[in-house]
């Protein structure tokens, strides 16, 4: 199992342009920024990263934990991690809210992988879901990818895109073959890794940054609609 903690200096965060929802601009200080990479084949088959992120109000920084498996008993043994990450977040450092970019494939998976092998524990409903993809569809319209909404909101992630098949047949070989992970080059692991942090450090910072790049509709335009 390879564990990633990392911490990022954001600096404080003006509420001002942070996406409300039911009013509360503070929101983004009481949520957990989440993204998987996954293996499916017919039906999901494992996790392959872990990502999960928060603002410390404290420090002013992101902490972002991260697990990969590199084996099949790994994988096994990212989901016990997942529980006892969430139990802490929502317990410890009363989270209540967990932000995604079109999250739903990615609860699917980790219930779908938890009730597998009988962990008792569902993300489902655990936190309070907030998906940016039809956030922004409300907002505006119509449906955007990931990437395309980083350059909107003028995130270069200044690293390499990876594809989310290519990330899968990875994943795929390593839940296979136990000694795959050995012949995979450091330079792919820290890629894999840099990338599922990329992925949830840009929905921390598109969060905060929301208002500043989406029209706020008012109550008017919604009518018109």
């Amino acid at each position: 199992m390879i564990t990633k903690l990392n911490s990022i200096k954001v600096g404080e965060i003006p509420t001002e342009s942070s996406l409300a929802i039911d009013g509360n601009e503070q929101l983004f200080k009481d949520a957990l920024f989440f993204d998987l990479e996954h293996y499916i084949y017919k039906k999901p088959i494992c996790i392959g990263v872990f990502g999960c992120c928060f603002y410390d109000e404290a420090s002013k920084e992101l902490k972002v934990t991260q697990y990969m498996a590199e084996n099949k008993k790994d994988a096994i043994e990212i989901l016990s991690l997942a529980k006892t990450y969430f139990e802490e977040m929502k317990l410890k450092h009363n989270k209540k809210y967990i932000v995604t970019f079109s999250g739903n494939n990615d609860f699917t998976v980790i219930n779908y992988l938890l009730k597998e092998h009988k962990i008792d524990f569902i993300l489902e409903g655990y936190f309070e879901d907030i998906d940016l993809q039809k956030c922004y569809e409300k907002a505006e319209g119509t449906c955007i990818g990931l990437k395309a909404l980083e350059k909107k909101f003028d995130i270069d992630r200044g690293s390499e895109l990876m594809s989310g098949s290519n990330l899968a047949k990875t994943f795929g070989k390593i839940v296979k073959d136990d000694d795959y992970i050995n012949r995979m080059p450091q330079e792919k692991k820290d890629k894999i890794l840099l990338y599922n942090e990329q992925d949830v450090v840009s929905l921390f910072y598109i969060y905060v940054d929301w208002y500043n790049r989406i029209k706020l509709k008012t109550e008017e335009d919604e009518a018109q609609q």
